[in-house]
């Protein structure tokens, strides 16, 4: 059994997970899980021999309060529903998706840092460029980003469009200031000539 102590502030950037949290829970919190997990198996809502096993301790608002996890046990979730309901008086138990929205101002939004991306002073090929500022992106370990970036680029209208794009993902770096200069101007020409393009037919 693992019983870790956490912070309102690390529930709160736990999204991805859903359970049980039971409120005022005084005492010894082994004998609060060992009871809970005896509890729940003899009113046939944890099924299998499953047990709760790896629990979240928390103090709010003068209350210890424990969640119990869903991941890896198996359960009977509307016989849980009904106990939770008819225990309230007694354990305060909600579910974790309602209890951070109402209690804790809602979950916190992952915000990962941007790696830098050396990409002034390269050929300015829009797709080059994707590829570049993909590969960076892969090798911070942000796959899922680059697939997503590299999607809204080959939906983009414009070279101005794509390149904003890629710089919602990435920090477009370069050594040398001289070549930020030089590759706005390319853009402008760039722009130029389309315009011409278009004026010409």
């Amino acid at each position: 059994m693992n019983i870790r102590k956490v912070t309102t502030e690390d529930l709160r950037c736990m999204e991805d997970k859903e359970g049980l949290i039971l409120q005022g829970c005084g005492g010894e919190l082994k004998e609060w899980v060992d009871g809970i997990n005896q509890m729940l198996t003899e009113e046939g809502i944890l099924l299998e021999g499953a047990k709760f096993q790896d629990i979240f301790v928390f103090e709010h608002d003068g209350l210890t309060c424990i969640l119990y996890p869903f991941e890896d046990v198996k359960l009977a979730m509307g016989k849980l529903a009904v106990w939770r309901l008819q225990t309230y008086e007694n354990f305060g138990g909600t579910w974790f998706s309602d209890y951070v929205p109402n209690r804790l101002g809602g979950f916190k939004k992952e915000s990962m840092a941007k790696p830098d991306c050396a990409l002034i002073g390269e050929n300015g090929n829009i797709f080059n460029l994707a590829g570049i500022a993909a590969g960076t992106l892969r090798e911070h370990g942000m796959k899922e980003q680059a697939e997503e970036m590299k999607g809204r680029i080959c939906s983009s209208h414009s070279y101005e469009e794509a390149l904003c794009i890629i710089g919602e993902y990435v920090n477009i770096t370069s050594g040398d200031g001289q070549e930020l200069v030089d590759m706005e101007r390319e853009q402008e020409t760039r722009h130029e000539e389309t315009e011409k393009k278009e004026r010409g037919r």
